[in-house]
């Protein structure tokens, strides 16, 4: 089954994708989020084309761990998704998300180009794949 991992922000979502055996996540696409409707649309496109199985949304937790005013902001627009979806939606902390997809793009040989570069799919994949790794632990032998 696969798995879609969404990293929601207000202006931008990270997409990210696993692979049908549902153990490896993978950067997608970022949709620009011009209002809520239109990335409703495009996460639903996604997941019936995809046969996605299950979602998992990031949620920006304070460094507390309590609910941030970005992770009501982020329920809200979960909220409306899953009106739309039915398909099981799972939430998974993302704290720190972006600075560990800056430095494994770095670590990639992600090169610097002109303008601001977007991590936004990488977030999605790091809270996708951790999500997959505790879903799938490795079998020991």
């Amino acid at each position: 089954m696969r798995c879609l991992g969404l990293d929601i922000g207000d202006r931008w979502i990270g997409v990210a994708l696993s692979d049908p055996g549902g153990v490896l996540a993978s950067p997608l696409t970022i949709i620009e989020r011009t209002d809520d409707s239109q990335a409703l649309e495009a996460i639903a496109d996604i997941i019936t084309k995809q046969d996605v199985g299950q979602v998992v949304v990031g949620l920006p937790l304070s460094l507390d761990g309590t609910l941030s005013g970005q992770a009501e902001k982020v329920k809200e627009f979960t909220d409306k998704l899953a009106e739309q979806i039915k398909i099981p939606l799972e939430y998974r902390d993302e704290r720190l998300t972006t600075v560990m997809a800056q430095r494994l793009k770095q670590a990639s040989g992600g090169k610097k180009g002109r303008g601001k570069v977007r991590y936004d799919s990488q977030a999605a994949a790091v809270i996708l794949q951790s999500y997959l790794d505790e879903s799938h632990p490795p079998e020991l032998t």
